[in-house]
C-alpha cells in the first residue's frame, strides 16, 4: 500500500483556504476584486457580526450566466487567464480562480447573478447542488452572501478577533478599495448601520470630487496637511499625497499605497518612502501617504503572494529611487505658513486610476528656490552674526495689530518692506528660547535652536555632497585624551571626518588634537563635536557613497550630530538682526519646518487663531 494518497479536493480547497482566507476581511478583498474585475461601478458591502456571520457583496458588473455559475465555484476557474503572456501582463485584481473555491469549502455560499439584456438571473448555493442553477430576479450584476465563515473548519474560528476588531479590519480595507478606485461607487455597512455611502466619481470630476473622498475616508486634516506629488520617468508614473512630517503617527492605518490600482504592502515601496522620510520623520512616527504608482503590467509580477498583496519589480532598483526622488523632492520645501491652506494641494489630484500626466493640470506646489540662490548675495548668515556685538532685543510691552506696510517693536513702528516674507519679522527671543514674529497673518513661533540645526544640517549636506566643505583653522588647536581604541579610530576615520569638516590627527598613542572645523561650525566645542561624530560610526572605513542609501543614512546621521554641535544654543539670547537673518535662511532651507529629529521648527497663529484664544467677537 502506497503512502502517499492525492488528497481529495475539498481538503485541496480547504488548505488552500488557509493561504487566501485569513479572517474575514480576507473575504471581502477577495469579492470586492472580483466585482471591481467585473466592471461594476456600485458595489454594495454588508456584513454582520464583523463577518463571521455575514458577508455580502453586491455589485453591477457584467453578471454571469447559468452556465458560468457553477464554475465559479470550481477551482483554478478563472476568465481573467488564458496563457502565459495574459500571466504575465496580469491588468485585473484577481486571477488565480482559487478565492471563490476556498472560500466556499469552509463556508455556506450563494451566488446570484445576470447578464446583461437577460430577462431573469441565475442563483446556486454550495449548500445544494452546486452544478444546479436555479432562475431567480435580479438586476445586472453579481450578489455573493458568504454565511457562517468556517463552519467546515470549526478549529480556524477560535482565531477570530472580536467583531468590533474583526470589522475594523474590513472597515479599513473598504476605506482603501474606495481610494484606490475613485470611479467607483462604495456603500458599507455594518449590522444594518451605513457607514458611508460614497458615490462614484465620473472621470472628468476627479480634480473637483476626489480630494473630498480622501478627506471623509482620512478626514480633513490628511488633506489640509498633504504635498501633492505627479510625476513621470521612464516609463513610471507617481500620483498622489505625502503627508506633512508633522502629521506622523503611531500607526501605518493612513499609509495607502496601490501599483496599477492594486492595494499592496511592498517591502521594497515601504523602504524608499521611509528613506524620503529620514531626515525629517520624528523616531518611530509613521508616515501619511495616498500613492498609486502606474507602470507597464510586464515590469511588476503581482503572481507572487496568494493574496496578492505583495509584487515583484522588474527593475526594483530603478522603482525605489524613483519613489525616494519624487516624495523626498515633495518633502524638501521651505517654510510655508499656508501649510494649513487645504486649497494649495487639494485640487487637480487623484490616486489609483489616475494616470500620471506631468504638471499638466496638477494643483500648484510649493516649489524651493534654485540652489543657485544659496551662492545669490543675501543678507548675512545668522552664524556669522552669532559673533557680532549686539545688545539683545528687549520684550516689547505690547505689539499692537499690523497693517500691511507697518510692525511694531516694543512699541517703535518700522516700514516693512512691500512684500512681507512668509516667516515675517522678529519681535522678540523668548527666554533664549522661542523666537516671536510676525508676519501677515498673525504669530509665528519658531525654536531657534531646532531651526537653525536644520538650516546648519541642509548646508553641511550640500557642502559634503559637493567636497565644498571650507575648513579654518583653529587659532589654538584643541587637545584632548582619549583610550589607545579611540584613538585607532579617530586615526582611521581622519580622512572621513576631514570631508565633513573636522580636521584632526592623532599626536600621542592617547592624544587626539583638532586643528580645523567647517566654517558652518564655528563656535563650536571641538572637543564635544570630535567624540559624538565618532559614536554616530561603525568600526568599519566611512566611505562616502551616493549609490549606498545605507552608507548615506550613516554620514547623514553624522552630519546631524555636527549641525546640532554649530546651532545656536537655548538661552543664547539673540539681537533682531540674528533673529531675522534666521527666519531668512529657513525660508530658503529645504524641510526647514521640521529639524533633523523630526520636531517642527515653527508654529504659526493666525489672527484667527489668536482672536479665538482671546473670545475676540464671542
Amino acid at each position: 500500500m502506497s503512502s502517499i494518497a492525492v488528497l481529495p479536493p475539498t481538503l485541496v480547497n480547504q488548505i488552500a483556504a488557509g493561504e487566501v482566507v485569513e479572517r474575514p476581511a480576507s473575504v471581502v478583498k477577495e469579492l470586492v476584486e472580483n466585482a471591481l474585475d467585473a466592471g461594476g461601478r456600485r458595489i454594495v458591502v454588508q456584513i454582520e457580526e464583523g463577518g463571521s456571520r455575514l458577508i455580502s457583496v453586491r455589485d453591477d458588473g457584467r453578471g454571469m450566466d447559468d452556465t458560468d455559475l457553477p464554475l465559479a465555484l470550481t477551482a483554478h476557474a478563472t476568465s481573467k487567464i488564458r496563457s502565459l503572456d495574459d500571466l504575465e501582463a496580469v491588468q485585473s485584481m484577481g486571477f488565480r480562480g482559487e478565492a471563490l473555491a476556498s472560500i466556499a469549502s469552509i463556508a455556506r455560499v450563494t451566488l446570484t447573478s445576470c447578464t446583461a439584456n437577460a430577462p431573469h438571473g441565475w442563483t446556486l448555493s454550495n449548500e445544494v447542488d452546486v452544478t444546479a442553477c436555479k432562475p431567480a430576479a435580479h438586476p445586472q450584476g453579481t450578489t455573493v452572501l458568504v454565511r457562517d465563515l468556517f463552519y467546515q473548519t470549526p478549529a480556524r474560528r477560535k482565531f477570530l478577533r472580536t467583531e468590533r476588531t474583526e470589522f475594523g479590519q474590513i472597515d479599513q480595507l473598504m476605506r482603501r478599495f474606495a481610494l484606490a478606485h475613485p470611479t467607483v461607487g462604495f456603500t458599507l455597512e455594518h449590522n444594518g448601520r451605513r457607514l458611508f455611502d460614497l458615490p462614484p466619481i465620473g472621470p472628468d470630476q476627479l480634480s473637483e470630487q476626489f480630494p473630498a473622498r480622501i478627506a471623509q475616508m482620512l478626514g480633513e486634516d490628511f488633506l489640509t496637511r498633504a504635498r501633492f506629488i505627479d510625476s513621470t520617468a521612464s516609463g513610471l508614473g507617481l500620483t498622489g499625497w505625502v503627508a506633512d512630517p508633522s502629521y506622523a503617527r503611531s500607526s501605518t492605518d493612513q499609509q495607502l499605497f496601490f501599483v496599477n490600482g492594486r492595494i499592496v504592502r511592498d517591502r521594497l515601496i515601504g523602504f524608499a518612502i521611509r528613506r524620503a522620510y529620514a531626515d525629517v520623520l520624528h523616531h518611530a512616527r509613521q508616515p501619511a501617504y495616498v500613492l498609486s504608482l502606474n507602470l507597464d503590467p510586464r515590469h511588476v509580477d503581482v503572481n507572487v503572494h496568494p493574496t496578492k498583496a505583495e509584487v515583484r519589480f522588474r527593475d526594483g532598483r530603478a522603482v525605489q529611487d524613483f519613489l525616494f526622488r519624487e516624495i523626498h523632492r515633495a518633502l524638501a520645501v521651505g517654510a510655508d505658513p499656508g501649510v494649513g491652506d487645504a486649497a494649495a494641494f487639494g485640487a487637480g489630484a487623484s490616486s489609483g486610476e489616475l494616470r500620471s500626466s506631468g504638471s499638466a493640470g496638477a494643483p500648484p506646489s510649493r516649489s524651493m528656490p534654485d540652489r543657485a540662490l544659496a551662492s545669490a548675495p543675501r543678507v548675512q548668515g545668522y552664524l556669522d552674526l552669532l559673533s557680532a556685538a549686539a545688545e539683545p532685543v528687549s520684550n516689547p510691552v505690547m505689539v499692537p495689530s499690523a497693517s500691511a506696510t507697518t510692525l511694531a517693536f516694543g512699541g517703535v513702528t518700522e516700514s516693512e518692506p512691500a512684500e512681507i516674507p512668509p516667516l515675517g519679522f522678529s519681535l522678540a527671543h523668548l527666554h533664549g528660547v522661542y523666537i516671536l514674529a510676525q508676519n501677515a497673518q498673525g504669530l509665528i513661533i519658531v525654536d531657534a535652536h531646532a531651526a537653525a540645526e536644520r538650516v546648519t544640517y541642509e548646508r553641511l549636506k550640500t557642502a559634503y555632497a559637493g567636497r565644498q566643505m571650507v575648513l579654518q583653522p583653529l587659532l589654538l588647536p584643541v587637545t584632548f585624551g582619549v583610550t589607545e581604541a579611540e584613538a585607532d579610530r579617530f586615526e582611521a576615520f581622519a580622512s572621513a571626518f576631514a570631508r565633513m569638516g573636522v580636521a584632526l590627527s592623532r599626536i600621542a598613542p592617547t592624544r587626539i588634537r583638532v586643528t580645523a572645523l567647517a566654517a558652518l561650525l564655528r563656535g563650536a566645542d571641538a572637543e564635544s563635536l570630535a567624540r559624538d561624530m565618532l559614536a554616530a560610526v561603525e568600526d568599519d572605513e566611512l566611505l562616502p557613497d551616493a549609490e549606498n542609501p545605507v552608507m548615506t543614512e550613516r554620514i547623514n546621521a553624522v552630519l546631524s550630530r555636527m549641525a546640532c554641535h554649530g546651532s545656536v544654543r537655548a538661552n543664547r539670547i539673540l539681537t533682531r538682526p540674528e533673529m531675522d537673518a534666521l527666519l531668512r535662511d529657513m525660508e530658503r532651507t529645504e524641510r526647514a519646518d521640521q529639524c533633523n529629529h523630526g520636531r517642527p521648527t515653527w508654529r504659526q497663529l493666525s489672527m484667527t487663531d489668536l482672536d479665538r484664544l482671546f473670545m475676540r467677537g464671542q
